[in-house]
């Protein structure tokens, strides 16, 4: 059984040279386009996070190389822009001999750090709670948060 790679440079060592050369290139327009994201392995792929979310991640398959957003909703915003790729949900999917040009990658790129800046924001927004706790009505009528029931009842 063959180690799963630990890092970009293991993984692009199990790819065809051809898919190798365009991965290459995908790699240093993710690196220019978001400097300051780390390299890693995401779900199993080659990839970059900023902020401890995953940007983009990228990879291989016997019959095509894929950039991978991350999020449907950067694929959405530039559909018009891909239209000489194979897209779907959350791929766009590339021949190794006609890469996605470097432009088009750091748009995408930036896209995608424009959303996570914007989730980030959203979470450090003060006085509003991600989860609205209601109390639960128990047998005699009285009002007891949940986590307390939790504990009472196991």
């Amino acid at each position: 059984m063959t180690a799963k790679p630990t890092t970009i440079d293991e993984y692009l060592a199990t790819v065809r040279p051809d898919q190798r050369a365009a991965l290459s290139r995908l790699r240093r327009a993710i690196r220019a386009a978001a400097p300051d994201a780390d390299e890693c392995i995401t779900y199993g792929l080659p990839g970059f996070r900023l902020h401890g979310r995953a940007l983009v991640a990228f990879g291989a398959r016997p019959s095509h190389c894929a950039f991978y957003p991350m999020s449907d909703t950067t694929i959405a915003d530039h559909k018009d822009r891909l239209g000489a790729f194979e897209t779907s949900k959350g791929t766009i999917r590339f021949q190794p001999g006609k890469p996605i040009p470097a432009a088009l990658v750091r748009i995408l790129v930036k896209s995608r750090i424009d959303e996570i800046s914007a989730m980030r924001n959203r979470a450090r927004t003060p006085g509003k709670s991600r989860v609205k706790r209601k109390p639960v009505s128990v047998a005699r009528g009285t009002d007891v948060p949940q986590a307390r029931l939790r504990r009472r009842f196991r």
